[in-house]
């Protein structure tokens, strides 16, 4: 039984392949489609278990070589090859016939967090666990991977289980410079969401997700005495002037219907209330919805700091950090998405809005056309629990989910 108290095969409706759907597939794609059924039948339970194995034993970005080892071993078991990406996390595996390909990603790093669900299968990694799904996503790329192993597909399909998700520069960067999109048409990819409900899943046309750069200001002046400011540089009214005045000038020179947002995450500054301090410290996020805004941002930014620090005499160093652009679903790779949710229910498909949060599924989407949906995880009962959050858990019923929507997408892509 799943946390929820839901049984991960559920046969709930909008959860299971609905009969009237399988009908009005065609007779290839309807017996690929029983073919996964029949493997979800068999394998459900191996599914969560793979799941929960790999929940119960995260690895931070760029170490995940048990997890990297324990899919590749599922996959050699099903008689598939597949090749190890560079520093030995994260692989790509190839199936189906030669020619154009069709890309499935999943991410496989957690995140350095106490986990605090009391699960029976929680983290054993003290500071480290999957509160982001990454555990999930590895679960239905692979499941998708052992049940279209036998399946005769319409196209190739290469499955890329990707390492450093979590961090800047993301392990997406690296995937690409391997050149492992080449002969790769389109590529797909499923995030989970607390905020749908299981069995749905929800798609957009365009950003899913938001840029998100990072701003470090370092601050320093000859420091002095809080009763003599004006024989010194107030360092500290110089760090509340960049401080509101910084996110106010983006928002009027920016258009707001980009969703670009300026916030701070850390300030320090000083120890002693009749001093002050030589040095400080600022830190926050820009993150922008728009893609042309995205390269306008870092300029900008340094002209505005720039602006509001030069009357104080107040020396800095500006570090801005690029982190991803949005991810932007192009409209066909959406249409499929939507046409692999359909089958799966009558109700599976769902809107989304976009999401203010990064994610470096965006980097494929600069060399190739694709898309990303999220995946309900939401048992329907009781707190949506977020994402990046000690006690994030999910209904293990959507991993039966992802894998048919991942296989849709492959069966149906010949039509």
């Amino acid at each position: 039984m799943s946390s929820t108290g839901r049984s991960a095969a559920g046969s709930e409706a909008g959860v299971g392949v609905t009969t009237e759907g399988l009908v009005a597939l065609t007779g290839t794609v309807r017996a690929g489609q029983e073919a996964v059924e029949g493997w979800l039948a068999e394998h459900t339970v191996d599914l969560v278990q793979w799941r929960r194995h790999i929940h119960a034993n995260p690895e931070l970005s760029r170490t995940e070589f048990a997890t990297t080892e324990f899919v590749s071993s599922w996959l050699t078991k099903a008689g598939l090859s597949w090749e190890p990406l560079p520093g030995g996390t994260g692989l790509i595996c190839d199936i189906g016939p030669d020619g154009p390909r069709i890309g499935l990603r999943a991410d496989m790093d957690a995140l350095p967090l106490q986990e605090f669900t009391g699960l029976s299968f929680a983290s054993t990694v003290p500071g480290v666990s999957h509160a982001c799904g990454h555990d999930a996503h590895t679960a239905m790329l692979l499941g998708t991977a052992l049940a279209l192993a036998d399946v005769d597909l319409p196209v190739g399909v290469r499955l890329v289980f990707q390492p450093a998700e979590e961090v800047m520069p993301g392990g997406a960067i690296d995937v690409v410079a391997t050149g492992a999109m080449e002969g790769v048409e389109r590529i797909f990819a499923l995030h989970c969401d607390p905020r749908l409900e299981v069995g749905r899943v929800g798609v957009r046309v365009g950003a899913i997700t938001s840029a998100a750069d990072t701003v470090e200001l370092v601050l320093d002046s000859p420091g002095g005495h809080t009763s003599r400011p004006h024989l010194t540089s107030d360092l500290v009214y110089a760090i509340g002037t960049v401080i509101t005045g910084l996110p106010g000038l983006l928002s009027r020179r920016i258009d707001p219907r980009t969703s670009t947002v300026m916030v701070w995450g850390a300030v320090s500054a000083g120890k002693a209330p009749n001093a002050i301090p030589q040095t400080g410290m600022l830190t926050g996020t820009v993150r922008t919805g728009d893609h042309a805004t995205w390269s306008l941002l870092e300029p900008m930014v340094r002209e505005i700091v720039d602006g509001l620090l030069a009357p104080t005499g107040v020396r800095y160093q500006l570090n801005y950090k690029r982190g991803v652009p949005p991810v932007v679903n192009d409209e066909q790779s959406t249409r499929m998405f939507e046409d692999a949710i359909r089958t799966t229910g009558p109700d599976a498909l769902a809107d989304t809005l976009q999401s203010g949060g990064g994610e470096d599924f965006s980097w494929y989407l600069e060399e190739i056309p694709g898309a990303m949906a999220r995946l309900g995880v939401w048992s329907g009962v009781g707190e949506q629990l977020d994402i990046h959050q000690p006690t994030f858990d999910l209904d293990e019923r959507a991993l039966a989910v992802g894998v048919r929507v991942l296989s849709n997408i492959v069966l149906q892509a010949g039509r």
